[in-house]
């Protein structure tokens, strides 16, 4: 019994009043706009990867959220591997952002991350109070996803070099309507710092 007990311990879900959300980041981009999208998203990719190894040291729990692309069978190693086949658009976004075994991971049917998936139940069980979300695209998915945060009473943080969109305007304008709806702060990526939001 006292076994069982701490197996169940062992995997619960870690405890932070901060998290980082990676939304579609493993992603196939196999879509008609994907060529816009690409020269955008794969330096946001690469600030991303930087702002997660940033995350794990802090102990933040890191998420990701990520278009079922309409395989409803899919579960994340199936999505990482898809990105993986040879020639696919996605394969530098996926060597950059590949999860890892002790990440956490909700699959979506929709724009938004809360949207019929456990995103909403697992932060609850994180403790989370401050989300940092970035990903693609920042005036669909992560937008969406923004407002259902707000509408959750947490604070969003959308890191300005950390999301994509096909056009740099349409990226900023998504931006600016975040930071003024939402209340959104959307500090550069290096401006981030993990010690202080978990504090403020």
């Amino acid at each position: 019994m006292s076994g069982n007990s701490e197996n169940l311990r062992g995997s619960a879900p870690d405890k932070h009043p901060v998290a980082l959300l990676l939304v579609d980041v493993i992603n196939p981009l196999d879509f008609p706009e994907a060529d816009q999208l690409r020269p955008h998203a794969i330096p946001a990719a690469k600030k991303l990867a930087e702002l997660k190894g940033r995350a794990r040291k802090a102990k933040v729990p890191v998420v990701y959220a990520n278009d079922n692309f309409g395989r409803w069978r899919s579960d994340l190693n199936a999505v990482v591997e898809r990105c993986r086949e040879p020639g696919c658009k996605g394969s530098e976004l996926v060597e950059l952002l590949r999860p890892e075994k002790d990440d956490y991971f909700v699959l979506k049917p929709k724009h938004s991350a809360f949207f019929s998936t456990t995103l909403d139940t697992l932060l609850r069980y994180l403790g989370t109070q401050t989300l940092v979300i970035g990903g693609f695209a920042a005036d669909i998915c992560v937008l969406f996803t923004a407002n259902d945060a707000y509408m959750r009473d947490l604070r969003v943080v959308i890191p300005s070099d950390g999301v994509a969109s096909n056009q740099a305007a349409d990226r900023d304008s998504a931006l600016a309507l975040m930071a003024r709806v939402l209340k959104a702060d959307t500090p550069r990526m290096a401006d981030i710092d993990f010690a202080s939001l978990a504090t403020e």
